[in-house]
């Protein structure tokens, strides 16, 4: 799964975690100042927020641009030189690339939410008696979001094109590696399902999947800051009253309790997809059987075989049941979160400068941050079943080493009366 794509995966995805953490501690240590030594730099007055497409063409922002080629060129020339592999280029370049288009989106909604202070505070000098913003200024703040929301589009549609092309290459790969094994494992049960079926699932869960993780992980590292900055307009909290922070430390708190929470609910989910996987394999295997010969697929045999899926299937329906409860009543509870938290504040917001601009920043940098955490709650469903096709898979490669089987495959062996499984008898789609 990993190998045929990744040099060295293990070291590989590492090696890429410890370059990207000192990419950023040494950007907010000092190194996004260096730009200054090319001419790159600001003064205070220029440093201010931009609002509009100027956002991304700022000294700061062109040294970034810089900063980052230079990191990823150091980083893809190593791995060249380390362990030269066939899809070098997509994998390393390519990672790269998609890390770099999320990041942009996720800007976008930071220049998108910096917009929506002079805007709202606008309409909000509009509705008053003595209100001196004219017609012209609203109409040119909408036209600067619709500027804005052009560029989103493009950056999105560009992104979701090429990480198609992207994890197409990843099946590729997948595919080529296992078919430069094929004689070693076209005896195993379900070896041509794991080859054509398992790596399209694989390839197109990891498509929605991991782009969505990437864009999770940007949108908390843009985000947070600006969260942590609107904090210094919230007053008190309800209940817990004044406390360092407020927004940041609520948001984090409540975010992290729903994904422990549903995580702990939804803890036998996958087991139960990866059997469902086993039971229904073998009631199509006995079907097959029964095509070609006419002692097999026998009524009390089949009966008994689509007997295990049903019974696996109502277990899953009474699992995800228990999940559902606890998970639509955190979200329903979520909607209202954010604004239970400003009441306090709400209710004293002209002593502090809380404006409607305030308001709406909030509102948004909450529920970004907060949808970021909740990656793993909003994905569960998705996130068991790429779980169960990568067992699936790693039972496959398993035959193509020739090791021993998972402990899932095994007892399911056992259980169903195969003695001491032979992984190359069985295979994974027994």
């Amino acid at each position: 799964m990993f190998k045929s794509f990744f040099p060295q995966p293990k070291l590989f995805f590492l090696s890429a975690l410890i370059w990207t953490a000192v990419a950023m501690i040494a950007w907010y240590a000092g190194a996004g100042q260096w730009g200054a030594l090319i001419g790159l730099g600001s003064t205070p007055e220029e440093a201010e927020t931009v609002i509009g497409l100027g956002h991304f063409t700022t000294p700061e922002f062109l040294w970034f641009y810089i900063y980052y080629i230079a990191f990823t060129a150091a980083f893809y020339f190593y791995w060249r030189w380390r362990a030269a592999h066939p899809w070098e280029v997509w994998s390393v370049l390519g990672s790269s690339g998609i890390l770099f288009f999320t990041y942009f989106s996720v800007q976008i909604s930071v220049a998108i939410n910096n917009w929506r202070r002079p805007f709202f505070d606008g309409v909000q000098e509009a509705l008053t008696e003595e209100a001196s913003i004219t017609s012209a200024e609203l109409f040119g703040l909408l036209l600067v979001f619709v500027e804005l929301a052009t560029v989103w589009i493009f950056i999105l549609v560009a992104a979701r094109f090429f990480i198609s092309h992207y994890v197409f290459r990843w099946r590729t790969a997948m595919n080529d590696y296992y078919m430069a094994r094929w004689k070693q494992v076209r005896h195993i049960e379900g070896a041509s399902q794991r080859v054509q079926e398992d790596t399209m699932r694989f390839a197109g869960i990891m498509e929605g999947l991991g782009s969505h993780a990437i864009d999770a992980v940007m949108t908390l590292i843009a985000f947070l800051p600006i969260l942590w900055g609107l904090s210094e307009y919230v007053t008190e909290l309800p209940i817990v009253g004044q406390i360092p922070a407020p927004l940041f430390t609520a948001a984090i708190i409540w975010s992290v309790f729903g994904t422990g929470l549903l995580a702990l609910v939804g803890i036998r989910l996958p087991g139960l997809e990866f059997k469902n996987q086993r039971v229904e394999a073998a009631y199509r295997k006995e079907l097959v059987y029964g095509e070609d010969r006419a002692e097999r697929a026998e009524p009390m045999t089949v009966r008994e075989l689509f007997g295990n899926v049903r019974n696996n299937y109502f277990r899953l329906y009474l699992e995800y049941m228990y999940f559902n409860i606890f998970r639509f009543m955190y979200l329903q509870i979520d909607n209202i979160f954010v604004l239970f938290l400003l009441i306090p504040t709400i209710a004293t917001g002209a002593a502090v400068g809380f404006t409607f601009g305030v308001f709406q920043q909030i509102l948004t940098a909450f529920n970004q941050v907060s949808n970021s955490f909740q990656y793993l709650v909003n994905s569960w469903t998705t996130i068991v079943e790429l779980l169960s096709i990568y067992k699936r898979l790693q039972s496959f490669e398993l035959a193509i080493d020739d090791k021993d089987l998972l402990d899932i495959d095994r007892e399911w062996l056992e259980l169903h009366g195969a003695g001491k499984p032979d992984i190359k008898t069985f295979g994974p789609g027994v």
